[in-house]
């Protein structure tokens, strides 16, 4: 067996060719990915505080690069924040460092973790899924790209009902086939 899904990295570019591409859960991410425009970031954070100084630099380090070179940045953190409720209580700090960068309406920080729980659902609901990452994961995304990748979109606001549905179809099983590479019959 390969060693291969103990690496952070690796699985979340699985992940995201399996999964986010393979289903189109985020019918933007195939270009940036095409284009290799997508930074990964490995943290070695163990605190709270050491994972939002990270955060600071790679907000920095984003806005600094041009967009052609990286327009995005996964900042993949497995061992800070495991539990989803610290990982979701550390958003409020995760934005709050982009007002406090002036980069509010610049930069945002979507989220993705192992756990995620949309409020009001329940732990094994299956659209919890399209927000569940190998590892927790903080996705750093350029304000304009998001626009010009939406405006671009014929209705953005069916794509969470669609992923949803997508994922209530495929069940707990076929969510797993595709982590496996099961569903397409090849790794992807």
């Amino acid at each position: 067996m390969s060693a291969e899904p103990q690496d952070p990295i690796a699985a979340t570019e699985r992940w995201l060719q399996r999964a986010v591409i393979g289903l189109n859960l985020c019918p933007f991410a195939k270009a940036v990915l095409a284009k290799k425009q997508v930074r990964y970031v490995l943290s070695e954070a163990t605190t709270s505080e050491a994972l939002l100084e990270e955060l600071g630099e790679e907000l920095a380090r984003l806005r600094d690069t041009p967009a052609e070179e990286v327009d995005t940045t996964l900042i993949v953190h497995p061992q800070v924040l495991t539990d989803f409720l610290d990982y979701n209580d550390f958003l409020d700090l995760a934005d709050g460092l982009v007002e406090s960068m002036d980069l509010e309406g610049v930069m945002q920080v979507a989220s993705f973790h192992p756990n995620y729980q949309f409020a009001g659902s329940e732990p094994d609901d299956i659209a919890n899924f399209t927000n569940r990452s190998p590892y927790p994961t903080l996705h750093l995304l350029r304000e304009d790209s998001v626009a010009r990748a939406v405006a671009a979109f014929p209705d953005p606001d069916v794509i969470v009902e669609r992923n949803i549905e997508t994922l209530r179809s495929l069940g707990h099983e076929g969510w797993r086939r595709v982590l496996e590479g099961e569903a397409f019959g090849k790794d992807h």
